[in-house]
This record gives C-alpha cells, sequence and structure tokens, in this order.
C-alpha cells in the first residue's frame, strides 16, 4: 500500500521547518562519544545531512544550505512576485506624491 504523498501546503510547511531549524542536537550528537543516549530519536537532526567522525577525533558535519530552502520557499509561494509588484506600485506612488513624471 503505497503512503500519501503530502500536499502543497504540507510541503511548504516542511521546507519552512528546515530552513527555520537549529542544530543544537546535531552538534550534540557530534560531541558524543559513540554512546548513543536514549532521547536521540527525540532529536531534531533535520539539518543535518552529513556526519563523519575519523579515528583521530576529527568531526565533519555538512548542514542544509538556509539560503537555499528559503529562496526555493519564496519561489514557491510566490512572495517574490508579489514583493516586486509591490515595490513598482510603492515606487509609483511616490512619484505620484511628489508631482514627478511617470517614467521610472
Amino acid at each position: 500500500m503505497r503512503k500519501k504523498l503530502p500536499d502543497r501546503t504540507q510541503l511548504l510547511r516542511q521546507m519552512e521547518d528546515i530552513a527555520n531549524c537549529r542544530v543544537n542536537d546535531a552538534v550534540k550528537l557530534a560531541f558524543l562519544d559513540g554512546q548513543w543516549p536514549e532521547e536521540i530519536d527525540e532529536m531534531d537532526l533535520s539539518a543535518l545531512t552529513e556526519l563523519r567522525r575519523n579515528g583521530n577525533g576529527m568531526v565533519e558535519m555538512k548542514f542544509i544550505n538556509r539560503v537555499a530552502a528559503l529562496e526555493r520557499l519564496l519561489e514557491l509561494t510566490d512572495g517574490g512576485k508579489d514583493e516586486k509588484a509591490a515595490e513598482f506600485f510603492r515606487a509609483l506612488d511616490q512619484r505620484a506624491g511628489r508631482g514627478e513624471p511617470d517614467g521610472i
């Protein structure tokens, strides 16, 4: 049986959560000495994309690109188009209020 795919609203909410998630739990996980705590299932590791630990104790962590996630979220919610239109009309109103020509 197939799982029901999330709808657009759910996907946008998940993207927003990812873009705003904290990395505290991922950092805690990196400093554990190999023994996983019971609360590991409750840790928020959604920002973590990769965790490497080598033999000499060096830890390498990679996280999601928050800027890219926010840009994509803006595109998907049409916020970019709405904001550009709003900026245009604000500039038009400002020029009209000062009696300046309409050539922007």
